[in-house]
């Protein structure tokens, strides 16, 4: 047997010293420090009734987890705050832009508390609006802008959103990100351009070059990598006017990690094995897959699984292993041989959480995540721009 074919290795069960060092989660997460957390956060809830809604994110860890009252992906559950006017408080236990969002669809009288202020996305770091403004003016000044229609993924900061629908952009998520692309390409006119459209995606590159490659048939020679470190993208003008998608050099720092080799191990090393990858994995990782889709598409297709089903999934260890226990009739692997959580994920864990709720039971709003009005607003036009695609 070798280490990648133990389910989940590092969850305590196993220790494969060809690891990275320094990322190994030798056990699993140990018990709340203190034991009556649980019974204090139930406690909270009841008390709070039906004026606080709160949200969890599937990257959540269980403990936090068993107190949402909608499980979801971000745009799920932005949409599901949405849909809750009665609520006067929205608990959000995911990161800080998903905290945005949900503070973008709700009303002016409703309040989003984030449990822990650090749980931050670096996907989302990896633009910020002052690059992404330098970027304009530098696609300005190579005469392409004109022809180039802004898309950012869900997983991108209100302002990143809001500076889309100011430049006639769009919001996707990785459900959509087809169907935002080809709404994008046909927003430009090549005879009043004289190119043809371009898309500059935003924050994150595997999605948008995995996207335009597998779905919508476009060549990795028409995607080029925007570094927002270096001068003028690190690109020649030449390249920004032969390109077609314009992608920032952004990536998630958990679906980076997994790797191509891996893949190809686990196949000689399962028999059957399917792997079942996010988008936002590497290019040659998705090459690789059998089925390649959003988190709702991985946790619907594991559970419309026949028994006995061997998947190696490429997304965060939380979700993995939660799909892992409830499936004991299949064979769940991680698609990595270093298992780590999303470390800002995790950052919400029960204590942030009861003390976000006690403080909200004695009347205090603790964390609350507010966007400005003008930033809200743009937000929202290029939110409502994703809402309004067909499908």
């Amino acid at each position: 047997m070798t280490t990648v074919d133990l389910p989940l290795l590092p969850l305590g069960r196993g220790r494969d010293l060809g690891s990275e060092r320094g990322v190994d989660c030798p056990g699993d997460l140990p018990p709340a420090s203190d034991p009556d957390l649980v019974a204090r956060a139930r406690a909270a809830r009841d008390a709070l009734g039906d004026r606080a809604f709160v949200l969890g994110h599937h990257y959540q860890r269980d403990e936090v987890i068993a107190f949402a009252d909608v499980t979801g992906d971000s745009f799920k559950l932005a949409r599901e705050a949405a849909a809750r006017p009665e609520a006067e408080y929205v608990v959000f236990c995911g990161v800080h832009f998903m905290a945005e969002s949900a503070d973008i669809l709700t009303g002016d009288d409703q309040q989003v508390v984030l449990p822990d202020l650090a749980a931050g996305c670096s996907m989302a770091d990896m633009a910020r609006l002052g690059q992404v403004e330098d970027a304009w003016d530098a696609l300005e000044a190579a005469g392409v802008a004109d022809a180039v229609v802004p898309v950012t993924y869900m997983n991108s900061s209100a302002d990143i959103k809001a500076f889309c629908g100011r430049h006639d952009g769009a919001v996707c998520t990785s459900s959509n990100a087809r169907r935002a692309l080809e709404w994008a390409f046909a927003q430009k006119d090549e005879a009043v351009t004289g190119m043809p459209t371009k898309v500059l995606f935003l924050p994150d590159q595997h999605l948008g070059r995995n996207t335009a490659v597998l779905e919508l048939g476009f060549s990795l020679d028409d995607c080029v990598v925007w570094d927002p470190h270096r001068p003028n993208g690190g690109l020649t003008e030449a390249e920004l006017r032969d390109a077609r998608m314009i992608l920032w050099k952004g990536h998630c720092s958990v679906h980076g990690r997994f790797t191509a080799d891996v893949a190809r191990e686990l196949r000689r090393t399962i028999p059957d094995v399917k792997l079942l990858v996010h988008p936002e994995c590497r290019h040659e990782v998705v090459l690789e897959a059998d089925l390649v889709g959003s988190t709702e598409f991985i946790i619907d297709t594991v559970r419309k699984a026949p028994a006995g089903t061997a998947w190696a999934i490429g997304t965060e260890l939380n979700l993995v292993r939660r799909l892992a226990n409830e499936h004991p009739e299949q064979r769940i692997t991680f698609l990595d041989k270093t298992v780590c959580y999303c470390s800002t994920m995790n950052r919400i864990d029960l204590p942030h959480l009861v003390w976000a709720l006690e403080s909200l039971v004695a009347g205090e709003v603790v964390n609350r995540i507010t966007v400005d009005p003008d930033t809200e607003h743009w937000a929202k036009v290029a939110l409502e721009r994703m809402l309004s695609l067909p499908g």
